[in-house]
């Protein structure tokens, strides 16, 4: 049994999957099982793994499932006791999964840690912005305003997905947000003060450009975290301030937009949520 297994989804992205593929290939660090779950690509993806058939396990999905049902079906499949992923677009430095490895095995309480990053946007480096700046330990406050930690850069113990589930596959984006927040409220993310990747955007296949109105998806994590009943007080208010936030922006928007209806119930479910009552429409608008 190999001591990490590395997943990567891909959809229709042959001429970035090698690059990603080649990257883990190419670590330091070689005790690795390697799965890339083609999710019902159909441009050249196949072509493209081929030359890598003897290294890597493929896994093809009939058609589009999403990243989540990728990622699950990763998680399903592999065998390793330490799990990274890596999102097709972005690429790993050559000592990314030595680092990681080393500090998991030399802390011995963390489920997880996550690396710094290079960003580069439309093929240019950037900086990013002070809110995102990752956050090392106590995540979860920070995790609320929007997603602090990056799939390309974690890696977890299997052992946290056995307590807090997989990802959550009706999230057709910010399923990441909503998984840092199941993770987040009950353990640290620890953070490696390295740059050990390079995260790709600006493209025009991206969820986060091709998907609008992501607040709702938050908003939906959110209201999950609070049924649930695993909050404690403090968390929980900091939650019920995230929700009324935005809820009244994604609401305010709905409505300027012609969407009353769908604006109205926004508006109104931070205090529905407050005081337990049945909320109507949820499923229509959740």
């Amino acid at each position: 049994m190999t001591e990490v297994s590395v997943i990567i989804p891909t959809f229709n992205r042959a001429q970035k999957v090698s690059r990603a593929v080649s990257s883990v290939l190419s670590q330091t660090f070689n005790d690795f099982e390697v799965i890339v779950i083609d999710d019902g690509s159909f441009d050249e993806t196949a072509d493209a793994l081929g030359k890598f058939e003897d290294r890597i396990t493929l896994i093809r999905h009939p058609e589009n499932s999403g990243v989540s049902a990728a990622r699950n079906s990763g998680i399903k499949a592999s065998r390793s006791p330490v799990i990274a992923f890596l999102d097709s677009d972005d690429y790993w430095m050559p000592e990314k999964l030595e680092t990681q490895i080393r500090y998991l095995r030399e802390h011995s309480d963390a489920v997880a840690c996550q690396a710094e990053e290079i960003w580069i946007r439309n093929g240019v480096r950037v900086n990013p912005w002070n809110k995102h700046i990752k956050p090392s330990g106590n995540i979860f406050e920070r995790s609320l305003k929007l997603c602090v930690v990056s799939p390309s850069a974690v890696m977890i113990r299997r052992s946290l997905f056995e307590d807090v589930g997989l990802f959550d596959e009706e999230f057709p984006v910010c399923e990441d947000y909503d998984l840092w927040l199941r993770i987040g409220c009950r353990y640290p993310i620890h953070l490696i003060d390295k740059f050990l990747l390079v995260k790709e955007g600006g493209h025009p296949d991206q969820l986060s450009s091709m998907l609008k109105g992501m607040d709702r998806f938050r908003i939906k994590a959110m209201v999950k975290l609070l049924e649930k009943g695993c909050l404690n007080q403090g968390q929980t208010l900091a939650v019920h301030l995230e929700l009324e936030k935005k809820c009244r922006i994604y609401g305010n928007g709905c409505i300027k937009r012609g969407k009353t209806e769908e604006g109205d119930f926004f508006l109104q479910l931070p205090e529905m949520i407050k005081g337990n009552d049945i909320i109507p429409d949820k499923e229509r608008f959740l």
